[in-house]
C-alpha cells in the first residue's frame, strides 16, 4: 500500500514512516520542515519526500491508500515561536487534507493530542471529557488548533461521509526527538548528560504519562485499521511526577546533576494521564514498554549523537 504521512519528517512522522515501510508499504511524506528534519528520513527505504506546506492546497500524484495527518508544530518552544503557523496548520491544513482525502475516497487519521483536555479537572482523562482549555492563553495556539481539527474532522465525517479516525496522543518520547525540543524528556537527558542542573518547573509535583514511541506507532496503526472514527486516547496510563522523571533520568545517565526549580509556565497542566480503557477493550491495544527501558534507549540515542 502507499500512504501519505503529513508532517512525516518530524519525530512521530518519521517513526511512523519507518514503521510503515518496515511492513512493506510505500510512503509519501509532506513536510514544510518548520520543525521536522529531512535527515530523520535518511536511510528509510520506500519514502518519497515532498517539501510542502499542507496549509496550502496540494495534490499527490499516483494512488494513495490512506492518510496519517501528523502535520503540526507540537513542541511548546516551537509553537510559541510560530503561533499563527500552528493555528493555520490545524485549521486550513486539516481542511486541505480532508478535501484531498474526500477526492481520493481514502481514510484519514487525525493526530490530535491530550492538550484538548487542557489543565484537566477530571482525572484520568477519558474521551468523553470535554476539557478545561484557556482559549487565549500562551498554549492556546496548539490546544485550539487541535480542538478545531477534531471538530472539522467530525464535520466532514457527518456532512461529507469522510472516513476519519481521531487519535488523542499523550506525551511520547524516544529516539528521533529533537535535542532542542524543550519538552521534559529531551531537556532532562541533555542536561543530565552534560552534567548541568535539570530545570524543573514548580516543585515538580505535576504529573505526566510517558509513552514510548514504538508503542505509540502500534496504537496509531490500531486506530487507523479499526475503521472507527474514535476519538481514542493513545498513551501510557502510568503516571509519574516530573520530579520523579528527572530523578530517574539522572540515575540512568549516571549523572551527578542536581535539580533546579523554576516558576511553572502559565496553563501548565497539573495532572495528565489517559484512561485507555476504550482503546484497550475495543482495539486490543495497550503500551508494553517500561519507562526505564524506553528511557535507556532514548538516552543512548542522545549520547551517541551529542556526547
Amino acid at each position: 500500500m502507499r500512504y501519505l504521512v503529513t508532517g512525516g519528517a518530524g519525530f512521530l512522522g518519521a517513526n511512523l514512516a519507518r514503521k510503515l515501510t518496515g511492513l512493506g508499504h510505500k510512503v509519501v511524506v509532506l513536510d514544510n520542515l518548520i520543525s521536522g528534519r529531512s535527515e530523520n528520513l535518511a536511510g528509510v527505504p520506500g519514502v518519497d519526500f515532498v517539501e510542502a506546506d499542507v496549509s496550502m492546497p496540494f495534490d499527490v500524484p499516483g494512488s494513495i491508500y490512506g492518510i496519517y495527518h501528523l502535520a503540526s508544530i507540537a513542541s511548546p518552544v516551537f509553537y510559541q515561536k510560530c503561533p499563527i503557523e500552528t493555528l493555520i496548520v490545524g485549521a486550513r491544513g486539516t481542511e486541505n487534507v480532508l478535501d484531498f482525502a474526500c477526492r481520493r475516497g481514502v481514510r484519514t487519521l487525525i493526530a490530535s493530542t491530550s492538550e484538548v483536555y487542557g489543565d484537566p479537572l477530571v482525572h484520568p482523562q477519558t474521551e468523553g471529557y470535554w476539557g478545561n482549555v484557556n482559549p487565549i492563553g500562551p498554549r492556546s495556539m496548539y490546544d485550539e488548533s487541535k480542538r478545531y481539527a477534531e471538530a472539522l474532522a467530525f464535520a466532514y465525517h457527518r456532512g461529507k461521509g469522510a472516513d476519519i479516525a481521531v487519535a488523542r496522543i499523550f506525551n511520547t518520547y524516544g529516539p528521533g526527538m529533537r535535542h532542542d525540543d524543550g519538552r521534559a524528556v529531551p531537556a532532562f537527558i541533555m542536561q543530565a548528560l552534560a552534567g548541568r542542573p535539570l530545570t524543573v518547573h514548580g516543585d515538580g509535583s505535576q504529573t505526566r504519562s510517558f509513552c514510548y514511541v514504538d508503542d505509540l506507532m502500534d496504537g496509531l496503526m490500531a486506530v487507523y485499521e479499526s475503521g472507527r472514527p474514535g476519538p481514542y486516547n493513545v498513551g501510557n496510563p502510568s503516571e509519574k511526577t516530573v520530579r520523579e522523571l528527572a530523578e530517574i533520568i539522572i540515575r540512568l545517565c549516571g549523572s551527578g546533576s542536581e535539580l533546579r526549580f523554576e516558576n511553572r509556565p502559565p496553563d501548565d497542566p497539573c495532572r495528565r494521564m489517559p484512561d485507555i480503557s476504550k482503546i484497550k477493550s475495543e482495539l486490543g491495544w495497550e503500551p508494553t514498554t517500561r519507562l526505564e527501558d524506553g528511557l535507556r534507549r532514548t538516552i543512548e540515542y542522545f549520547r551517541s549523537r551529542f556526547f
